[in-house]
């Protein structure tokens, strides 16, 4: 595809929608993609885009209208992928976030335990310990990289728990989820080539294939996400079906890392944004958790999801044609100030904090949303303990992502108190 990085990107309020690309992954790089989301909500919410590096495709910009078609699974799948791009016709992954009922219920079930609140009780002694570790080891009053000793740093380690993977391998994790994530079709021509991707896949499940056979019948009471699935009958033979095996990991890992990590460095940067929220928290710690609600909102890790229309249809007036995409744009759904008033600001004490997007809604709800929630709360109420301030020195290095929402890096100074 065409490398978009030298060319300018076109105004968002003077250019006529027909000719602006709202895919454009460099809107998120420069922070800049709010005006045009916004005028879609106002001019365009069901928004036809005949021509684009993922092909023609229908962007949805209002909160209510993602919430109605997330609902309507029949009408609006999940398959063949989440993606804004197609997979290969041969070399597609399956993922239970990928499918539709009854497969996806199935699958899902069998590694949901891995949050179920017993397990989630038992992981925040252990998220509590290796927070103030990561914390305690900071370099006080001088600059550092958030993203690298903090979110990246605490993301791998817990991810690392949930698979039960070799501990002096888990940087591995972390570098998968990137490279999976970083297809040139999402990046403006920076990611990597479907054959790079490839590669890096086939190491995944080398791996995988590997640690399942090592624990397979190994009678080890553990709730690691590979175990749960070798004791559940629907997924026992799993590893047979590598397509599935793999993209069940893809899904794991990604959804480990991307999502809390980027919502772990955002939130740094909203509470210099907004100084004097930041000072409400430092004064009452007990906004902690409906502050880590408005993080994940604000940061939106997830820009979009993606649906296909299984049949002719009708919505809102306009006539989709079976085939079709339809892009759910998360990010626009928490600006959207229909629902959300002052959706702009950073507010850490709104009413319904927990009324946002970036989980998705229906069937397809995150699953790890509730841990997510708690290593972000810890990770605030450690942070508070040790630090008067976090202070962000220069601005953040964004991705080039209309996927991922996230930082590649951030640069620090915090002072203890």
């Amino acid at each position: 595809m065409n490398d978009k990085r030298d060319h300018i990107i076109p105004d968002s309020l003077t250019t006529p929608l027909s000719d602006l690309d709202v895919s454009d992954p460099r809107r998120f790089e420069q922070d800049c993609w709010q005006p045009l989301f916004r005028r879609l909500r106002a001019e365009s919410p069901v928004h036809f885009q005949a021509s684009s590096p993922a092909g023609p495709f229908w962007s949805i910009t209002r909160f209510d209208d993602i919430v109605e078609i997330e609902k309507n699974t029949q009408i609006f799948s999940s398959e063949p992928t989440i993606a804004i791009v197609d997979p290969p016709p041969d070399r597609g992954s399956l993922m239970f976030i990928a499918m539709d009922q009854p497969e996806h219920d199935i699958q899902r079930r069998a590694v949901q335990p891995v949050v179920a609140p017993k397990n989630l009780r038992e992981f925040e002694t252990l998220i509590r310990q290796r927070t103030g570790e990561a914390l305690d080891a900071l370099p006080i009053g001088e600059v550092f990289d958030w993203v690298e000793l903090v979110s990246r740093n605490l993301t791998t380690q817990m991810l690392a728990t949930l698979f039960d993977f070799p501990w002096q391998l888990r940087h591995k994790l972390s570098e998968w989820s990137d490279a999976i994530t970083s297809d040139e079709r999402m990046t403006a021509g920076r990611g990597l080539t479907e054959d790079q991707r490839l590669d890096v896949i086939m190491e995944i499940l080398e791996v995988f294939t590997r640690l399942w056979h090592e624990r397979a019948g190994d009678g080890v009471e553990s709730f690691d996400l590979i175990r749960l699935l070798q004791r559940d009958a629907h997924t026992a033979n799993l590893v047979n079906d590598p397509k599935n095996y793999i993209g069940n990991l893809i899904l794991l890992i990604v959804g480990g890392n991307d999502t809390t990590r980027n919502s772990m460095s955002g939130g740094v940067l909203f509470l210099n944004d907004f100084p004097e929220q930041f000072e409400r928290v430092k004064a009452d710690r007990s906004l902690i958790p409906s502050m880590v609600s408005e993080i994940i909102r604000f940061q939106t890790p997830l820009s979009h999801m993606r649906r296909t229309v299984t049949q002719d249809t009708d919505f809102k007036g306009h006539r989709m044609k079976a085939g079709d995409k339809v892009v759910l744009w998360y990010c626009s759904a928490n600006r959207d100030e229909l629902v959300i008033p002052n959706a702009d600001r950073f507010l850490i004490d709104r009413s319904g904090v927990r009324n946002h997007a970036a989980f998705g809604f229906g069937i397809h709800r995150c699953m790890g949303n509730r841990l997510a929630e708690m290593q972000l709360r810890i990770v605030w109420e450690e942070a508070l303990k040790r630090f008067a301030t976090i202070e962000v020195v220069t601005p953040p290095t964004r991705l080039c992502h209309n996927f991922v929402r996230g930082y590649s890096h951030m640069p620090v100074r915090v002072q203890r108190h």
